[in-house]
């Protein structure tokens, strides 16, 4: 029987997709490596005058998939139809899009009828690739002396533009063919603005956080943002520390050090008897050698804790399914434990667990995510036992974010993802050394002729998890931090020292009163109540004012 279905046909470049106009019918997407055929159909004109036209697309394929049937996300569906091979190794197939994508760009330009303004005065044009998560779209970046366009076309150098400084996500990720157009663009962008843009440097936050100017949550998202880490990019999302240890207790103590991880220590080193049998393995690895076969940040994992709130990206990744059940996201305590005993699992937290969103831990889609072994369906992650909900979950998680043992030890945990224990001897010594996949300019994939194996060594890269770029060179100095003498008591933050936007920066000339209180409070006492390296070098001059109420010192860092 003949079925009709009116609705949109887009010709892709791995794919054909028809997207019916009825939302209750699924998506049909045909993979072009499955197709056997794919041929016009021509309708004869009765009029001899005009020219018969095809009327039809024939395509003979192995399988077709079926995505969103009933308008609800859940696994694909699949039809096997005829059977058929591939028509071009997947190399050879991908060299052919890059080919037609190149070849489109350098035929077309940008469209200055898209100007909001007739009077804009157009002063760079380039290609550039636009990323959201798990998609790269191509097209045509316009910038003139009003607006910044990117026009799309239905390893690179990037420019993130973030045009609210309140937002975790930026409005727009541009990833650029030349390096030199790149930074043209930002010329241009930093001439226009002149005074409204500041160049912040790792260096500058540093100092803030020191001093105490930003959070500690703020100073981490600022860092990753340096280190090239976006959340646009699930292969570089930003990577947050698990700080909290206990996952057991009816009530979490966050004066007790107990509670909380050694943030001196990756992941993988935190459990002695596992990271015994890691180094036997990699004593006996030949060069290049790497202790951890997984990474502590991959698309992967940023989609294990995001499946509630992003379940079609998770589709999209393993090929039209859900993971098992039993290997969900269904615990955080079961996911702490698999981090410290898993034989491959070494993976870190995304700044969501330090947020105010909780709907990452609810299934409020009502999502069909599977079945346990014990019979229970996945829904709500489960929490631990000193959480009274989900939202009190993320509040303790920011508190202990933001307590004194994490503000003495985060520059710890620092050195070991920005910093100088991330490469060469001193990773060795700390036990941070993973693949060397994983590092930036770890391997030059343009020496590599071979297309197969160019694809399948990006797609490793992509897939397999991407160390941030490093940042310091030399040990972080630790954070100036008041001491709590009310130990009966739980020291508390405010909305604003947890919140992810950046304080102004002419608090940072001079230190304000609550930081002159927090680092005078003790000078009456003798003896030493805590020692802290204010300066990455050498002292080289000192001074007091002559009220005597603050002391200045300089270094030649």
């Amino acid at each position: 029987m003949s079925r009709r279905t009116s609705g949109s046909l887009k010709i892709c470049s791995k794919s054909v997709i028809f997207e019916p106009d009825d939302a209750v019918k699924p998506i049909l997407k045909i993979p072009l490596k499955d197709c056997k055929g794919i041929a016009a159909v021509e309708e004869t004109a009765h009029n001899p005058f005009i020219e018969s036209k095809p009327a039809r697309i024939l395509i003979e394929t192995k399988q077709t998939f079926l995505i969103k049937e009933e308008n609800v996300v859940a696994p694909y569906k699949y039809e096997r139809l005829h059977r058929a091979s591939c028509l071009d190794k997947q190399g050879d197939q991908t060299a052919m899009v890059a080919a037609i994508l190149q070849s489109r760009l350098a035929r077309t330009c940008f469209d200055k009828n898209s100007f909001q303004h007739v009077t804009e005065i157009p002063h760079m044009e380039c290609v550039a690739e636009m990323v959201s998560p798990l998609v790269t779209n191509a097209g045509h970046v316009c910038i003139t002396d009003c607006n910044l366009y990117f026009q799309p076309m239905n390893s690179y150098p990037g420019l993130e533009v973030f045009c609210t400084e309140n937002d975790l996500c930026s409005d727009i990720y541009l990833k650029f063919y030349s390096t030199k157009e790149r930074d043209e663009l930002y010329y241009y962008i930093a001439t226009f603005l002149e005074n409204h843009i500041v160049e912040c440097t790792a260096e500058s936050y540093m100092l803030q956080w020191q001093r105490g100017h930003i959070s500690n949550y703020q100073y981490l998202l600022h860092l990753n943002n340096l280190a090239d880490r976006s959340v646009n990019d699930l292969s570089q999302y930003p990577v947050f520390p698990w700080v909290i240890s206990d996952y057991n207790s009816t009530q979490l103590d966050l004066l007790n050090p107990a509670s909380f991880r050694d943030l001196s220590k990756p992941i993988g080193a935190l459990n002695t008897e596992r990271l015994e049998r890691l180094l036997e393995r990699y004593r006996d690895m030949p060069e290049p050698r790497f202790m951890y076969g997984s990474h502590y940040s991959s698309p992967g994992y940023v989609l294990f804790y995001l499946v509630r709130v992003a379940p079609e990206h998770m589709l999209c990744l393993q090929n039209g399914r859900f993971d098992h059940a039993d290997r969900m996201f269904n615990s955080v305590g079961e996911t702490w434990k698999n981090c410290l005993e898993g034989g491959t699992d070494f993976k870190e937290l995304i700044p969501e667990f330090y947020g105010s969103d909780s709907s990452f831990l609810r299934n409020l889609l009502g999502l069909n995510l599977g079945r346990r072994q014990g019979g229970s369906r996945v829904e709500n992650v489960e929490l631990p036992p000193w959480a009274s909900d989900q939202d009190d979950f993320l509040e303790k998680m920011r508190l202990a974010l933001e307590s004194q043992y994490v503000s003495e030890h985060l520059h710890e945990w620092i050195d070991l993802i920005f910093g100088y224990k991330q490469k060469g001897s001193e990773a060795v010594a700390a036990h941070n050394v993973f693949h060397p996949l994983t590092y930036e300019g770890g391997v030059d994939c343009d020496s590599i002729e071979d297309p197969d194996q160019k694809i399948a060594m990006l797609t490793q890269i992509l897939e397999f998890g991407q160390t941030p770029r490093q940042l310091f060179v030399t040990p972080h100095p630790q954070r100036i931090t008041p001491r709590f003498h009310n130990l009966s008591a739980t020291p508390s933050f405010s909305s604003s020292e947890l919140s992810p936007a950046s304080p102004s920066l002419e608090s940072f000339e001079d230190l304000t009163e609550e930081s002159k209180k927090m680092a005078w409070s003790n000078m009456n006492k003798l003896a030493l109540q805590s020692c802290h390296k204010i300066h990455k070098e050498a002292v080289t001059g000192i001074a007091m004012t002559l009220s005597g109420d603050s002391i200045f010192s300089t270094s030649q860092g």
